[in-house]
């Protein structure tokens, strides 16, 4: 499997940007992850990190929900990988599979979309517990920009160290 990535226009307005960034970092997780097999997938940074490239596609599942739809769409919903809300257990993907990590990371992002779409503006709020603040879809938009970035960052060390694959 290839994923497309699109490059992000040079010009456009600030909603058309920002959905253009965050769609091109979601295709840069899943091109990390392209042509690999579960067992590469789950192979750890170093000991003792629970860190792989499954790991970041669980986590991230984890952050799209808890942004668009915990925070900005107010759902009551526990998290993916822990009713207790243990950001930290979707990282340990020792037994996890490519067929569930990305559907449901597929999901948490089809449902983000879905609710910045239907969003009236970028001002549209929502209450974030951790912050003890209400925080704007743009707010969120740019915090995902930021994690999926970060997390790009340690997909590249990842993949490097499975098969010498860099760049992009």
């Amino acid at each position: 499997m290839t994923t497309e990535r699109i490059a992000p226009p040079l010009t456009g307005g600030e909603r058309e940007m920002l959905r253009a960034f965050l769609d091109f970092h979601r295709a840069t997780l899943a091109m990390k992850c392209d042509g690999l097999s579960d067992e590469e997938l789950r192979r750890r940074s170093m000991p003792p990190s629970t860190l792989s490239l499954l790991g970041l596609v669980r986590h991230m599942a984890e952050v799209e929900r808890t942004w668009f739809r915990r925070v900005i769409n107010a759902e009551d919903i526990p998290l993916v990988w822990s009713a207790e809300g243990d950001f930290q257990a979707a990282y340990d993907a020792s037994t996890a599979t490519r067929s569930e990590a990305f559907a449901a990371w597929q999901a948490e992002v089809g449902h983000s979309r879905r609710i910045e779409e239907a969003a009236d503006s970028l001002e549209v709020t929502g209450y974030q517990p951790r912050w003890g603040e209400h925080v704007s879809l743009r707010l969120v938009m740019l915090h995902l920009i930021h994690e999926y970035a970060r997390h790009n960052g340690h997909a590249d060390f990842l993949r490097e160290g499975i098969d010498g694959t860099v760049g992009a």
